[in-house]
């Protein structure tokens, strides 16, 4: 996935909602049905992933965006815990680092990709790759034993239990271990703006839903939940204080929209830049396409 729940993340141009599915019951066996809906969609797109579907010039742009502040957080060698890894892209580039990464995705193909990308770049003793999901943390061994973990691009959007990621973080992350995710947002401008001129009003509201919504990729259904960060934050408030939070891609436009940094580069690069000096701000930081938020274990 990178469901990274999964993983994978919902940020994909080609995401439709599939109102048909809106109406279901959030019960357990409900959850599991979404679990395997998201499951298979990010099994589907495994294969290509790592190209315009899930890592266009945008996208990767984030993805640098996250690594600075991995950067920051980290020193190597760190032994760390990738939620949602997808294809394995931030996987091994911490491991090429020094750090000891435990990489983990709901999406059995991914984690293919991940520990296949490890065996080509000779780094099987630095990545360990297994397919469970955010909502099965408590499959890995070793109570106190990480300095921290990431998710990165949305994979967390897709857990159906935040409350349950925190405790098994806590669990596995040593005393003031961090935390590190990027999660999608509930108030992107830039997708409001998009989907108003095109008059596409469902779409312009789907982030606003109180709970679980079905997207459609690759014709099968990814189940997102969307967040502001401190809501996303009150599930982890009992084992984790905040540090900090920021959007990503609030000056900058969405991963979908990659043909305004391709057609002005040079406009795209100084919006970024306003985004990392500015996004940062209280008001503006609780609103972009993704944010980062970072938390260290009580």
């Amino acid at each position: 996935m990178q469901p990274r729940l999964f993983s994978s993340t919902p940020s994909d141009a080609h995401l439709k909602i599939d109102r048909s599915l809106l109406s279901l019951p959030a019960t357990s066996e409900c959850t599991e049905t979404r679990l395997r809906d998201t499951q298979d969609a990010f099994d589907s797109v495994a294969a290509d992933y790592d190209g315009p579907r899930g890592n266009n010039p945008l996208i990767q742009d984030m993805r640098e965006e996250m690594w600075r502040w991995l950067d920051a957080r980290f020193a190597a060698p760190s032994r760390l815990i990738d939620i949602g890894c997808g294809t394995g892209l931030d996987a091994i580039r911490m491991a090429r680092l020094g750090h000891q990464i435990t990489a983990t995705d709901w999406s059995p193909q991914m984690v293919q990709r991940t520990r296949d990308r490890a065996a080509h770049e000779h780094l099987q003793a630095r990545v360990q790759a297994l397919a469970i999901g955010a909502q099965r943390l408590g499959c890995i061994d070793g109570a106190e034993s990480y300095d921290g973990a990431y998710s990165n691009l949305g994979p967390l959007n897709c857990a159906p239990d935040l409350a349950e990621v925190s405790r098994e973080c806590a669990r596995l992350l040593k005393p003031g271990g961090t935390l590190v995710f990027s999660v999608i947002g509930r108030v992107c401008p830039w997708e409001i703006a998009h989907y108003l001129r095109r008059r596409q009003w469902a779409r312009v509201k789907l982030r606003f839903a109180g709970g679980f919504v079905p997207v459609s990729m690759n014709k099968r259904t990814i189940w997102t939940h969307y967040y502001r960060p401190r809501e996303f934050f009150h599930a982890f408030r009992r084992e984790f204080t905040l540090r900090h939070f920021r959007g990503l891609c609030l000056f900058a436009p969405p991963p979908y929209l990659s043909w305004l940094r391709e057609r002005h580069s040079r406009w795209h690069d100084r919006v970024w830049r306003l985004d990392r000096r500015m996004a940062g701000w209280p008001l503006l930081r609780n609103i972009g396409d993704h944010f980062l938020i970072v938390m260290s274990k009580r």
